[in-house]
């Protein structure tokens, strides 16, 4: 019974209540304890969840979905044009814009992370720096 659950068993339980109505108190995993249906059928409502469900968040983490990566990969290729339009036509003695960061997607670091790692490598790499600097030149160290 657990096998059909998976590592998610309250995700799965909560989806299973919200997309089969039709079975009562407890959804369809209530049913199947009260021998209403079969574990095969309990599994086969499993197995086709939906992907946008409680199973999906809890596995992947995030709520994204393709059609958001899709809007998130055109809002920077959007950036990305602009930026290089605003610069093909820009007049010669200003500077040419930035281009945007792109933006931010599930898996990526925060930003406040992103921003503390870069500091402790910059903190890193000025200390071997300082380190081969006072090897190698005389006086120094």
């Amino acid at each position: 019974m657990l096998d059909v659950l998976g590592e998610q068993p309250e995700a799965v339980e909560a989806d299973l209540a919200h997309h089969y109505q039709g079975y009562g108190p407890g959804g369809p995993l209530a049913a199947y304890w009260r021998g209403e249906i079969s574990l095969r059928w309990l599994r086969v409502m499993v197995e086709h969840l939906p992907p946008t469900g409680a199973v999906a968040r809890a596995v992947n983490g995030h709520e994204w979905r393709h059609a958001d990566y899709a809007a998130a990969d055109t809002s920077d290729l959007l950036g990305l044009l602009f930026t290089a339009f605003v610069n093909a036509n820009r007049d010669p003695k200003k500077p040419p814009m930035k281009y945007p960061e792109p933006r931010w997607r599930p898996g990526d670091p925060m930003p406040e992370e992103a921003d503390a790692t870069a500091e402790r490598n910059r903190a890193r790499a000025r200390a071997a720096y300082e380190h081969i600097t006072a090897q190698v030149l005389p006086g120094e160290g």
